[in-house]
């Protein structure tokens, strides 16, 4: 079995949990949901949907670049959303961050999202 490298970055938030930012296994990056916590402050971003959107993706870049990956190298995500009603705004803010080639992605509506987000986005990248 490959060995797989936890990967950990002070720009991202520190996990509320037993779970790592990411886990490197071979050429595959895992990584955990992200949600809209600034790490500089350790405060939630939630001012409106868009805003906590983009805090969340700028989270996931962070971990990304500590790995050596980008948004490029992301084949999967799944976003969790505590309303549908959420599902245009989001969407929106997430196709910005890709250029071409979009991952595949799966979105879902759930009961509850810690700290009582309104999103949260995980995803698998491949070099």
């Amino acid at each position: 079995m490959t060995n797989k490298k936890i990967i950990h970055t002070a720009d991202a938030p520190q996990a509320i949990g037993p779970y790592s930012q990411a886990v490197q296994v071979g050429n595959m990056l895992f990584l955990s949901g992200q949600i809209a916590i600034n790490p500089q402050i350790g405060e939630l971003e939630m001012d409106n949907i868009t805003d906590e959107t983009h805090r969340v993706m700028k989270n996931i870049s962070a971990v990304l670049d500590a790995a050596g990956y980008n948004l490029t190298h992301v084949a999967k995500t799944t976003i969790f959303l505590s309303s549908m009603n959420h599902f245009q705004e989001v969407n929106t803010v997430y196709a910005s961050y890709f250029k071409e080639a979009f991952p595949a992605r799966e979105t879902v509506a759930v009961a509850g999202l810690p700290k009582n987000v309104n999103v949260e986005i995980s995803m698998i990248a491949i070099k």
